[in-house]
C-alpha cells in the first residue's frame, strides 16, 4: 500500500447509492427540528409549560433507546437496504398518526405518534451511518459521514422554515386549532412514503463486507478480536459521549425559540426564522469540518469544537443581547461535527462487531429524551440560565476526544 496516495472519498460504483442514502439524512433533519417547533407551538395551543412541552423531545429521543438494538439486529439479518425501508416505513406511519392526534387534540396521542416517528428516525440513523461508512475506504469514513450529515443540516434548516410558515405565520393568538399541524405532517407522511417506494427500486451494488477481511489499514479490521465489545474503550466512551452530545443538542434546540422570544423579545415567527439561521451555522460547520479533517485529526478537531461550545454557553447565559445571541447561533456551528465524528470514532476497528456497536451508539441518543425535561425545569424560571447545563455535556465530549477516542 502506497501511504503517499490519499484514499478516495468513495468509489464510482457507490455514487448513486451514496447520493440516495445521503438524502435520507436530510429527511430526519427536517423531522428533528420540526419537533423543536412543535415544542413551542404546543406551549401555546395546548397550554403546556416548558417542562411539559419537553415531553416532545422525550418521545422522539426515547424511541432511540427502545429501537437502537432491534434496528441493529434487523440490519444485521436483512441488510442495509431493508433497514432503510423499515426506518422510512415507521417514519411515515408516525407522521400519518398526526391526523387522528390533531382531530382529538390529545397531547398523549401526539406523544405516541412522535414516538413512532422517533423509532423510524432511530432505525434510519442506526442503518445509514455504517452504510455510508462502508461505501469506500475506512480512512475517509469520517469525511463521508460528515458530508452526509451536512445534508442533515440542510433538512434542519428547512424544518423551522416549514414550521414557521405552517404553524406560526397563520396562527391566531389564543387559538387551539390544530389543523395546520395535521396538514403539515400529512404532507410529510406522503413524501416519506414516496421516498420509500422509490428506494425499493434502487439497485444497491454488492458491498464487500468492510468489517471482516482485510490486508491493509483501509478496511475496518478488528485489531483486538479477543476482546469483548465492552472492552474497547473508544467504543464505550463513544456511547457515553453520544449520550451527552445529543442531550446538549436536544436541550439547546428545544429552547432556542424561547430564548429568542423571551430574552431577545422576538415574535415566535421571527425567533423560528432565526432557527433556520441557527441550522445554517451547523451546515457551514459540517462542510468546513469535512474539509478540515483532511488536515486535522478528527479527534483533535472534535476537542477544539467542544471547547468552543463551552465558551459559547458561558456567553449565552450572560444575557448580553446580540453578543449572547450570536454565541447561541455559534453553538450549532461547533456542534456540527460532533454527532458524526463521535459515531465514526466509536466504530473504528471493530470488525464484524461494527453493526452491533452502531446500535449501541445510536441508543446513546436517548440522552436527548431526558435533558430537555431537566433544562425545562430551569427554563421555566430563566431560559438563559438553563444554558449552563450543556457545559457539562461538552466537557465530557472534550475528554472523549482528547483522551479516550484512540483505538487501543
Amino acid at each position: 500500500m502506497n501511504h503517499a496516495t490519499k484514499p478516495a472519498f468513495t468509489e464510482k460504483r457507490f455514487i448513486l447509492t451514496l447520493v440516495f442514502v445521503t438524502s435520507l439524512f436530510m429527511f430526519w433533519g427536517i423531522a428533528i427540528t420540526m419537533a423543536d417547533v412543535l415544542n413551542k407551538h404546543f406551549q401555546s395551543v395546548l397550554s403546556l409549560s416548558k417542562s411539559q412541552s419537553g415531553f416532545v423531545q422525550f418521545a422522539v429521543f426515547g424511541a432511540y433507546f427502545v429501537m437502537g438494538v432491534p434496528a441493529g439486529l434487523f440490519m444485521k439479518r436483512f441488510g442495509y437496504k431493508r433497514g432503510v425501508l423499515l426506518g422510512l416505513s415507521l417514519f411515515a406511519a408516525g407522521a400519518f398518526l398526526f391526523v387522528p392526534a390533531a382531530n382529538t387534540a390529545s397531547f398523549g396521542f401526539f406523544g405516541v405518534a412522535l414516538f413512532i416517528v422517533g423509532c423510524g428516525l432511530s432505525t434510519l440513523e442506526t442503518v445509514a451511518h455504517p452504510f455510508v461508512a462502508s461505501l469506500g475506504d475506512q480512512r475517509t469514513s469520517d469525511q463521508r459521514i460528515n458530508f452526509a450529515q451536512a445534508f442533515n443540516a440542510v433538512g434542519a434548516i428547512a424544518g423551522p422554515l416549514l414550521g414557521s410558515y405552517f404553524l406560526f405565520s397563520r396562527h391566531i393568538s389564543g387559538s387551539t386549532d390544530l389543523t395546520s399541524v395535521k396538514l403539515l405532517y400529512l404532507g410529510i407522511a406522503v413524501v416519506i412514503t414516496a421516498v420509500a417506494i422509490a428506494f425499493s427500486f434502487v439497485q444497491v451494488p454488492p458491498i464487500t463486507d468492510p468489517h471482516a477481511v482485510s490486508k491493509n489499514e483501509a478496511i475496518n479490521k478488528d485489531t483486538a478480536p479477543g476482546k469483548s465489545l465492552a472492552a474497547h474503550r473508544h467504543f464505550v466512551w463513544a456511547v457515553i459521549a453520544q449520550f451527552f452530545n445529543v442531550a446538549a443538542q436536544a436541550g439547546t434546540w428545544a429552547f432556542f425559540i424561547n430564548y429568542g422570544h423571551e430574552v431577545m423579545k422576538f415574535s415566535d415567527t421571527v425567533a423560528t426564522n432565526y432557527m433556520s439561521v441557527f441550522m445554517g451555522m451547523m451546515l457551514t460547520g459540517r462542510f468546513l469540518g469535512t474539509l478540515l479533517m483532511r488536515y486535522i485529526a478528527p479527534n483533535k478537531l472534535l476537542a477544539a469544537f467542544a471547547a468552543g461550545n463551552i465558551l459559547m454557553c458561558l456567553i449565552v447565559t450572560q444575557c448580553l443581547g446580540w453578543p449572547s445571541y450570536i454565541a447561541l447561533l455559534m453553538i450549532n456551528f461547533f456542534f456540527s461535527i460532533m454527532f458524526p465524528t463521535i459515531f465514526s470514532l466509536g466504530i473504528k476497528n471493530l470488525g464484524p462487531r461494527t453493526q452491533q456497536a452502531s446500535s449501541f451508539i445510536s441508543m446513546g441518543v436517548v440522552g436527548g429524551a431526558f435533558f430537555p425535561l431537566i433544562m425545562g425545569q430551569v427554563a421555566n424560571h430563566d431560559v438563559a440560565k438553563a444554558y449552563y447545563l450543556p457545559i457539562i455535556c461538552y466537557a465530557i465530549i472534550f475528554f472523549f476526544a482528547a483522551k479516550f477516542s484512540r483505538v487501543k
